[in-house]
């Protein structure tokens, strides 16, 4: 080991020494997975089983995987989470916290060693080894480290799957960070088909869809004196309006609020099921979202974050512009 390592090249260390050991690993990914999460979890799966690693790949909750993340290769491949054993090597991706696992969380406990990979600048660190860089623009990125120190060379499968997580976490590049350029440079040399994956992950939606958007932009509201006269725009999506669709439909909304130029701040309040409600947050570049999100039991990034919440549309949205 060189001197001049900084502490994440020995986590990164650390972190593949304790996976190139493992006979056999699982491989957990949060709740309500999106492509950064699946993306992350398949490549390493697919990287470890080139090892001759057995590996179990699962995510938390009872919601099917969105139809795009499962046109993902090897996603056929992601087991049940009832079925889950649980390895003495854990590795979580792209978990902000445990209980971002829900009851998988227990599968991270009884491990010997649990390797957090993650991006999210609210982690904390619930592992034994927790590979957490808020630098990054994704989780994706870290992950392409580690198999990269693994000495697996990348396929197209695996670059595929890394791409995914690349592409939907930095807006399709809108704000990603120069090495993720560098990174989806590499994966489309390797082959990966960046069209008709921007496409898929981004830009396909369900007819139902517009309907949804419509009513939301409809409950629209701007505060313009919020934050400190930067402004907030918010919008509401109720358990009616996305009935129709699965609840990764309703992501995209906040992508849509945000554009609006009076506003620093976008918030959507998404209902998945009645009385529960989950809050997007996201900001231009002046307001710190994470201790917003923390306070009411989330995470995230400055930039990107949300939370959980309970009760009905106004009860919600009064707490949240109480707390702002």
């Amino acid at each position: 080991m060189s001197s001049t390592q900084t502490p994440f090249d020995k986590v990164l260390r650390s972190a593949t020494e304790v996976l190139s050991a493992a006979p056999a690993v699982t491989v957990l990914c949060h709740t309500r997975p999106d492509a950064d999460t699946i993306g992350s979890g398949l490549a390493i799966a697919a990287a470890l089983r080139r090892l001759g690693t057995i590996v179990e790949l699962s995510f938390a909750g009872p919601t099917e995987l969105p139809t795009a993340l499962a046109q993902l290769p090897g996603a056929d491949l992601i087991m049940n989470a009832d079925d889950v054993v649980g390895h003495p090597v854990v590795v979580a991706v792209d978990c902000a916290s445990i209980y971002r696992l829900e009851s998988l969380s227990a599968v991270v406990e009884a491990a010997t060693h649990s390797i957090v990979i993650d991006h999210h600048v609210s982690n904390e660190g619930f592992g034994t080894i927790n590979y957490v860089d808020p630098q990054a623009d994704c989780t994706a990125e870290l992950v392409l480290s580690i198999i990269d120190e693994l000495g697996v060379t990348v396929d197209l499968d695996m670059a595929t799957c890394i791409y995914a997580g690349v592409v939907t976490d930095t807006g399709s590049f809108k704000w990603g960070r120069s090495n993720s350029h560098l990174i989806a440079a590499r994966m489309l040399d390797i082959g990966v088909d960046g069209r008709r994956w921007t496409r898929t992950l981004l830009d396909t939606h369900r007819f139902a869809w517009l309907a949804m958007v419509s009513a939301a932009l409809q409950s629209a509201v701007l505060v313009e004196s919020a934050f400190d006269g930067n402004g907030l725009v918010y919008a509401v999506v109720d358990h009616r309006s996305a009935a129709a669709l699965g609840w990764e439909e309703s992501e995209s909304v906040v992508d849509i609020v945000r554009t609006t130029a009076e506003a620093e701040v976008a918030v959507v309040f998404k209902e998945g099921s009645p009385g529960q409600w989950t809050v997007s947050m996201r900001a231009k570049s002046k307001v710190d979202l994470v201790p917003i999100a923390l306070a009411h039991g989330g995470g995230g990034h400055q930039l990107a974050a949300g939370f959980g919440a309970s009760g009905t549309a106004d009860e919600v949205v009064r707490q949240f512009l109480t707390s702002v």
